[in-house]
């Protein structure tokens, strides 16, 4: 009688190739630009493709809404970066608006107590290092709870946000100019201390090139370095990873103030590039929850993240360049739409894994070590 193998392994399915993976998203946007347009021709009796049109010459019709599009692109890619390792890390941070928030705060202050005490340069570093730090705090708050006594960080993160709205309502009483405005007004606008300069001539210049580097950072981090391998051990499977000798209460708090830190980072723009210097209790607009919608849509990809963050920044500008004589488009429309792509995204991703997914490659052959 044949002697049973003491342990029989199961080969994985291939994962999906980045063309097929592509093809998803793609999938997925063209169906949201058909519910979309059925729920157009409901709503306001209107020819689709027109509608599209005017869409596309809303976002990229003229240089100047060109470049309003890739400041929304850079700003949302800035914070989903922050987002992708906490995700990956299945550590579900939906606390980045607060985070952002409390970063735009920390740099605010810098902004208003030392922006005529600095010089540029040195004040921009201050601001931006404020901005992490402030984030960086936010998100581990969350973190070590998790890691010392695993409390649910959703609903966790999640609170935080209202603190963290709190915390900026008090910031502006405090720092109110001019009384009773309900904001902070234009911060430094006779010296533009802690305005980002031209690069290139381009006023979004600095943007593009800080958030392009901090996205390549980030990409070899988490594919290349020793952290990014036990960030994705412990998405896995936490009781691995310790089989591994990898200590999760570690990588936990260190990914997750990497990822607040990042979404701080995120908040110094909202001030500085988005509001131009105004800072408000409403300043994030909710770019916090799109970048959510986009790190899913994305699969927690830094590199995917990059054209979902151009999709999703042309729909924040097109809202306001659409002409409302000529289509009369609710702005909630464009406001839903990332969502709408996002749940599709995941409503095909999940067809297509669960399609075949109980039955092993190599299901019932035995595995025999090969001699050394």
């Amino acid at each position: 009688m044949k002697k049973e193998p003491f342990l029989q392994v199961s080969k994985r399915r291939n994962k999906a190739r980045w063309q097929e993976r592509l093809l998803i998203r793609f999938i997925a946007l063209i169906l949201a630009l058909i519910v979309c347009g059925a729920v157009i021709v409901a709503l306001v009796k209107m020819n689709p493709v027109d509608v599209y049109k005017a869409i596309w010459d809303g976002a990229m019709g003229s240089e100047r809404r060109l470049w309003q599009t890739i400041r929304d692109t850079m700003v949302l890619l800035c914070i989903s970066i922050g987002l992708a390792p906490a995700f990956k890390m299945k550590f579900w941070n939906i606390g980045a608006e607060g985070q952002i928030l409390i970063g735009g705060a920390c740099s605010a202050a810098v902004m208003i107590y030392a922006g005529d005490k600095m010089p540029t340069g040195l004040l921009l570093i201050v601001m931006f290092v404020a901005s992490a730090l402030g984030g960086m705090i936010w998100g581990m708050i969350p973190a070590v709870f998790k890691a010392n006594w695993n409390t649910n960080e959703t609903l966790f993160t999640l609170m935080l946000n209202y603190v963290a709205m709190q915390v900026v309502t008090y910031c502006i009483v405090f720092w109110e100019n001019p009384k009773g405005s309900n904001t902070v007004g234009i911060i430094n606008q006779a010296t533009k201390g802690g305005w980002l300069p031209e690069l290139f001539g381009q006023k979004y210049g600095w943007n593009v090139v800080i958030v392009l580097v901090l996205t390549v950072g980030m990409f070899i981090y988490l594919k290349y370095c020793k952290q990014g391998y036990e960030i994705a051990v412990v998405g896995e499977s936490e009781n691995t990873a310790r089989y591994a000798g990898i200590h999760v209460k570690k990588v936990i708090i260190r990914t997750m103030a990497i990822s607040g830190a990042i979404c701080g980072i995120g908040g110094a723009y909202c001030s500085m590039i988005i509001n131009g210097g105004v800072w408000l209790r409403d300043s994030v607009g909710g770019l916090g929850w799109i970048s959510v919608a986009l790190v899913i849509f994305a699969a927690w990809k830094p590199i995917n993240v990059i054209y979902g963050s151009f999709i999703f920044g042309a729909l924040r500008v097109l809202k306001y360049y659409v002409p409302k004589n000529t289509y009369a488009i609710p702005t909630a429309f464009f406001d839903a739409l990332p969502f709408i792509i996002t749940a599709l995204v995941l409503v095909i991703a999940s067809m297509r894994k669960n399609k075949g997914a109980h039955i092993p490659a190599h299901l019932g052959e035995n595995y025999f070590r090969e001699e050394r």
